[in-house]
């Protein structure tokens, strides 16, 4: 688990004047959790959206609060829809000694480089993240599937082969482990679901839907960092920017 820290002041600017402390180089939040109220919080723009880019939704952060040191995720953020700026997070504090349901991206290891890639073949994820349970300190950033043995079209990678770290397991206790995370295509069948959708079939999991899958899953599921190549930045949630 990475040490992602983060300073939060207390704030009172709430409601229609959180805009006016986004003006002041502040972003405004909130911190759920435990048996207290929640807090209604505050922290400079920059040093916040970094932090919202390393953590993303599955990374625990060290928050204190005027001195008083907290663990939490961020359970959402607040994206403005055309500035993509940070406009509101909501943290919700966790312990280090119970288990959290969290999700987490599942990375393609070895794209361009199996057999089936080499033969011309396409390789298309389907599920892009899944739900596991862990402790904060044994949760994992991402989970890692090598394509190395993928040759034909026959040939798929499915979450029975995750191998999930020491101390995570499925946050699902009757998940389905024959979903298909990725599938192997030839191009021409592709570009052929591409036609039949009207040229919509544009996401690997829309693909994978018009040749017939029957395992291609959401892959709009937010994410996790902001930023990074392999994850979807973080969308727009429903929690109030003025809270």
């Amino acid at each position: 688990m990475n040490d992602i820290s983060l300073k939060l002041n207390e704030r009172t600017m709430v409601g229609k004047k959180a805009a006016k402390l986004r003006q002041e180089g502040f972003i405004p939040s909130v911190v759920y959790g435990g048996k207290t109220d929640p807090v209604a919080t505050q922290s400079p723009i920059v040093e916040t959206t970094k932090i919202a880019r390393a953590a993303g939704r599955h990374t625990p952060v060290h928050l204190t609060i005027d001195g008083k040191k907290k663990l939490a995720i961020i359970k959402s953020i607040d994206i403005h829809p055309l500035k993509h700026s940070v406009r509101h997070i909501a943290f919700h504090t966790i312990k280090q000694n119970e288990s959290i349901v969290t999700q987490v991206p599942i990375i393609l290891t070895g794209m361009g480089e199996s057999p089936a890639e080499r033969a011309g073949l396409v390789i298309l994820q389907a599920i892009e993240h899944t739900e596991v349970k862990a402790r904060p300190a044994n949760l994992p950033e991402s989970l890692e599937m090598s394509v190395a043995d993928l040759a034909t079209t026959d040939d798929k990678l499915t979450l029975e082969n995750i191998q999930l770290p020491e101390g995570v397991e499925f946050a699902d206790a009757e998940q389905d482990m024959s979903l298909v995370v990725a599938n192997v295509y030839e191009p021409g069948a592709l570009q052929a679901a591409n036609e039949q959708a009207g040229g919509d079939a544009e996401s690997e999991a829309d693909v994978a839907a018009e040749n017939g899958s029957d395992t291609a899953q959401d892959t709009q599921a937010e994410e996790t960092k902001p930023g990074g190549k392999a994850q979807a930045e973080p969308k727009q949630s429903n929690v109030d920017s003025n809270k």
